[in-house]
């Protein structure tokens, strides 16, 4: 009597399919949780990166009025240039910083921000940071190459 118990229960293995359910759908959710702030957060860098290239063509119209004018050379006034990418940067709602090149012909922006998470969070990850990168270079006297 007793080693016919021991064997019925044993080998019953009710309730085992709800252990393996549980186990799949919580690796599931954390498949998808991975997708969704991973897929996020590169659609946060592509904005980032975005309102950086825009801030550069901003402060790259911050030309120097003399230089252009007498047809010297074509160069960003530094402090208008920086300025200026500045505010985009601001009425955009992002932080970020500005830097001239030495020869006044490239300005370079480089947009911070932060993603928070909707899944990551529940693990401890509560944000990611994002970067974006944007240049401008000024090009005077290039011309396009003819079409057929």
């Amino acid at each position: 009597m007793i080693l016919r118990r021991f064997l019925r229960t044993r080998c019953d293995d009710r309730g085992g399919v709800t252990v393996f359910v549980a186990v799949c759908v919580f690796a599931l959710i954390g498949i998808i949780g991975l997708a969704v702030d991973g897929g996020s957060k590169m659609r946060a860098t592509e904005h980032a990166d975005y309102i950086a290239g825009e801030a550069a063509r901003a402060g790259g119209q911050a030309i120097d009025p003399a230089e252009a004018i007498n047809g010297t050379a074509i160069t960003m006034n530094p402090q208008d240039a920086q300025a200026a990418a500045q505010t985009y940067l601001r009425s955009a709602g992002a932080t970020g910083t500005v830097s001239v090149s030495g020869d006044g012909k490239t300005l370079t922006v480089t947009v911070t921000s932060t993603y928070d998470t909707k899944f990551l969070s529940v693990v401890g990850i509560g944000s990611l940071s994002v970067t974006g990168h944007g240049k401008a270079t000024l090009l005077h006297g290039v011309t396009a190459p003819e079409g057929n």
